[in-house]
């Protein structure tokens, strides 16, 4: 049901089911994960008003929610700052499943195996969780920090006329970037894949010509 991808790793398709309603994915080598994807494989969808949580756990340390997926958000790519310290104590106040908590798995000397559970959890519980959270709280829980772009590192961006022409200026400066990933000679349409580390990448690249210097290259690449 679920898919994983680490940026610059494999896909995981090797999920473990725990009980009717926790799920997870054993994260190796954890120290070295910049960006995950979560994902929907499409093959079956959450009942009816039914969603998942996203939860990172590290042995010994805590854990935090990173967010959620549902029928109507099937996919999404949380960037994490692995910035961990031994001696550390777990975070106050988050929230980790048992079943994420108590789960076995193994380890190789040296690195540290994490754990992205998935609880299945009404739509109403889910949003009432991400709503209570601290914002104090979230970004520093266990130094796993979602990395949010500062207003003030920004260039002045001069507000669209109309917000739907940048929109699609955008969804086109990524299509032609994972463009140049795909094979000479092959045709893109709906059945072409592409990894998400290409994704990673391209997000990463665009974010930084924005804080450079605004949204004007979008206009060169007519």
């Amino acid at each position: 049901m679920f898919g994983c991808c680490v940026a610059g790793r494999l896909l995981q398709t090797d999920l473990q089911q725990v009980d009717e309603t926790h799920a997870l994915f054993e994260i190796p080598a954890a120290e070295k994960v910049n960006h995950v994807c979560v994902f929907l494989l499409g093959t079956v969808p959450f009942p009816d008003g039914f969603g998942a949580t996203v939860h990172f756990f590290w042995p010994g340390k805590g854990s935090q929610i990173l967010g959620m997926l549902s029928n109507d958000k099937p996919s999404a790519i949380f960037r994490l700052r692995s910035a961990f310290s031994s001696a550390s104590a777990p975070p106050s106040g988050v929230s980790t499943p048992s079943a994420f908590t108590s789960a076995s798995f193994s380890s190789t000397p040296g690195q540290v195996t994490a754990i992205l559970g998935l609880a299945l959890e009404p739509l109403e519980a889910i949003a009432a969780q991400l709503a209570s959270l601290p914002q104090n709280q979230t970004p520093n829980a266990m130094n796993i920090t979602p990395t949010p772009t500062p207003t003030s590192s920004l260039a002045p961006i001069s507000k669209p006329a109309d917000p739907s022409m940048l929109a699609e200026k955008i969804a086109k400066h990524l299509f032609n970037y994972i463009a140049g990933f795909v094979p000479a000679g092959t045709n893109v349409g709906p059945e072409s894949t592409v990894s998400m580390g290409v994704i990673a990448r391209w997000y990463e690249s665009f974010i930084g010509k924005v804080r450079a210097g605004g949204v004007g290259f979008l206009e060169r690449t007519e």
